[in-house]
């Protein structure tokens, strides 16, 4: 076990964790943060995924010891009260269905706002592809991600 410092959400945060454990684990167990899901653990259906440094990334497979940077999970893209275009965009596409996917889906919409505000339908789709949705939600998810970079350029 060690002292583990994280910037999370805009907040240090110190946990006493064996370094190897998933950052995911450390995020539900020991910070109580609930948005990143446990999905598949293997890294490949992205309910886990949280934001480091502005990328997408997936918390089941990241060792808590190899972060470096601010960790942004769902409970922190809203900022000063008010919900981040992508939060806001999958309300108003009343996007879930079952809702799992929806913390990887929403990160990873962000993340791609992030580097790329006007993504074309097709860059949208194949940054969106690697999160899977049970629900196959996928044409309302596409509908979000392109209200949120609209709702931003107006903004």
């Amino acid at each position: 076990m060690a002292d583990v410092t994280l910037n999370l959400n805009g907040r240090r945060r110190t946990v006493d964790v064996d370094p190897a454990t998933p950052l995911l684990y450390v995020l539900r167990n020991d910070l109580d943060v609930h948005g990143p899901r446990f999905g598949c653990g293997l890294g490949q259906c992205g309910a886990c995924t949280v934001l480091i440094n502005g990328t997408a990334t997936r918390s089941c497979m990241t060792p808590v010891s190899a972060v470096r940077g601010e960790i942004t999970t769902l409970e922190g893209l809203a900022k000063d009260g008010r919900l981040h275009p992508v939060q806001q965009a999958w309300i108003d596409e009343q996007v879930p269905a079952c809702g799992y996917c929806q913390n990887g889906q929403m990160l990873t919409a962000a993340a791609l706002l992030q580097r790329n505000p006007r993504p074309t339908d097709e860059q949208i789709r194949a940054a969106m592809a690697p999160v899977l949705c049970r629900c196959f939600t996928y044409y309302r998810i596409q509908a979000a991600v392109r209200r949120a970079a609209n709702a931003a350029a107006t903004a």
